[in-house]
Parts: C-alpha cells; structure tokens; sequence
C-alpha cells in the first residue's frame, strides 16, 4: 500500500525514470482500480497520504512539506510538476512539432525532405518522380534553456502552496518563451517571406498566404500579439472569434490555427504545416535540483531542459511580411 513506501531522495535517482515512475514501480496504479484512490497517481498517493493539500479552499502552507523528512522529500516533485504546468501552457511547440526525438547526445543530425520531379502520371519507361531524404548538412547543437529562483525558506513557508504553484508556474513559462524563440528561428531560417497584397495587412492577404502553401496544408500561423490583434479586428473574423469561448483556440474560416506568439517580431507571420515541419529534440526532460532544493529547504530553485529543433520539409513552412 502507499502508505509502507519509504520515501528517500534517492527515488530522484534512477536512471532513465522519473520519480513519479519510480513511486509507480513500487506503487502500482492497478492496485487501486475501483477503489476511491483510482483517479490519482503515485505521487498524489503520498500527498494524500502526508495529508499535504496542494490547492483548494483548504490549501497548505509550504512548510507542511518539510514537517517530515519523507514528506520533503516530495517537495522537488511538486516543484516539477508546476515549472512544467507552466511551461506547457505557454508553449506553443503542440501547434508546430510533427515529431519529438530523445537523445543522449548534445548534438543531433536530424533528416530532411527535398523532392523532385512532377505529381503528373509516369509514362511507360518514364523517369519517377523522386523524395529524397538525407541528413542535415551541419549537426544540430542542442541549447539548455534554465532559470534559478532565489528564495528565503523563510519568506515563503507561512505562505498558501497555491500560492508559491503561482510563481513556479511563472518560472515555468519563462523558459517556455524561450524555448518557443529558438523553434521560431528554426522554421523561419532560409525562408523568404511573401509580401502584403496592398500596404496594409488584409484578409484578403491571410487568403493568399494560405494558399501559398501548394505542396501542404497550412494547420498553423504564428504572429505577433500586435499581427494578432489586427487579424482578429477583420469582419471575417468575427464568427471564428467566439470559437475561443469554448475551445481556447482561434482558427480562420478556413481552419488555420492562429497561435499569439510573443516571441515573434511585430511584421512578421510564419505558417507551418505542423505534421510535416519541424522535429523537436530532448535531450532532457524539465530538470530540478533535487539535491539542493532538500538541503538548502528551497533557498534556491534550479531547473533546465535541454532541446533542440530540426527542420523536416522546408516547404512546410512559408512567411508573410505583414507590414
């Protein structure tokens, strides 16, 4: 049962699992089907099992994880968890990525698409149309993307965990942003942007910049907040608005998703074809000094992840000067 787990800073440890994989190893969810523990995973087995409540009306303060020293040493997980909350809610790497590699190394050759030839039929004894696929020229160095949050245990131990989930989750979407910059430049390097119909963006433009992509379906746009604004103002616009009311999403009538990137330059919009474009590489996951973040009661918060990108089909992504 989840009670009996003897909790130790050395779960944090194992190779090639995380500590939540490694509490399920010893914990296995099947155990708890049918019973009122179902819906949780091991590690909301042993918050519950501390009686450490992380959000709601009844919420802890921070040090109800350090008033023992198993009970702390689920402190670094919670720290993980709401950095990647963050992180995933201002990525915007789920509208571009078609495919996501692991790796070792630091530094990747990933593949590339060129292709030549017609898509007219082939004659008797006529030469076939060609794909070709090789690696990239120059291998690919993966960045580590890191922050540190300096805090006294002191200053935050009386406070709400809610609370404290607040600023990690911030902390979280820092890093995200930064990650979304570096993909950006990946997909729009080499690319030529096409130009604006008149002197101002119009819808007539996000039309024509749809159908640029011949060889692809155009799935996504990003744009500025600034670019985004402008679209969203468009008459045209107006009925797909409303579709962020129950979705999240905006998407043009002709079903482009148009994601607000901030880490895009005002004047500028990339359209991707988001299942053929761009390959994302880890080389780690979200990353937390475990080790520290126990022995120093959390003066200091460090986490990392180490990525890189890879541009599959050059043709699946175009760029519109939108000023």
């Amino acid at each position: 049962m989840y009670k009996d787990i003897k909790l130790e800073k050395g779960l944090y440890n194992i190779t090639g699992k995380s500590f939540t994989r490694a509490l399920t190893d010893l914990d296995p969810d099947e155990n708890y089907k049918d019973t009122d523990l179902a819906g949780l995973d091991a590690y909301e087995r042993q918050l519950k099992r501390f009686d450490i409540k992380v959000h709601g009306e009844n919420c802890d303060r921070v040090e109800k994880f350090f008033l023992s020293t198993e009970s702390a040493v689920l402190f670094p997980e919670f720290v993980r968890r709401c950095i990647k909350e963050g992180m995933d809610k201002a990525s915007i790497l789920s509208e571009v990525i078609a495919a996501t590699t692991l790796t070792d190394e630091l530094t990747y050759r990933g593949l590339t698409i060129t292709k030549s030839g017609t898509d007219n039929a082939v004659p008797e004894g006529g030469t076939l149309p060609n794909t070709t696929v090789r690696l990239t020229a120059a291998g690919i160095n993966l960045s580590k993307f890191a922050r540190k949050l300096s805090c006294s245990y002191e200053s935050i131990r009386k406070h709400r965990i809610e609370t404290f989930a607040v600023i990690l989750r911030d902390l979280g979407a820092q890093i995200s942003r930064a990650v979304n910059k570096q993909a950006i430049s990946v997909l729009n390097a080499g690319v030529s942007p096409s130009t604006l119909i008149g002197d101002t963006l119009t819808y007539a433009d996000l039309a024509k910049f749809w159908a640029s992509m011949d060889s692809y379906d155009m799935t996504t746009m990003l744009c500025s907040p600034a670019d985004m604004a402008t679209i969203l103002a468009f008459d045209e616009m107006k009925y797909c608005v409303s579709d962020y009311m129950t979705s999240g999403m905006v998407k043009t009538p002709y079903g482009v998703t148009i994601v607000k990137c901030a880490g895009l330059q005002d004047g500028l919009a990339i359209g991707v074809d988001k299942n053929c474009a761009l390959e994302m590489i880890y080389g780690t996951d979200i990353i937390v000094d475990f080790d520290k973040l126990l022995s120093t009661q959390c003066d200091e918060v460090a986490c990392s992840i180490t990525v890189g990108f890879s541009k599959i089909a050059s043709d699946a992504v175009k760029a519109l000067e939108t000023a």
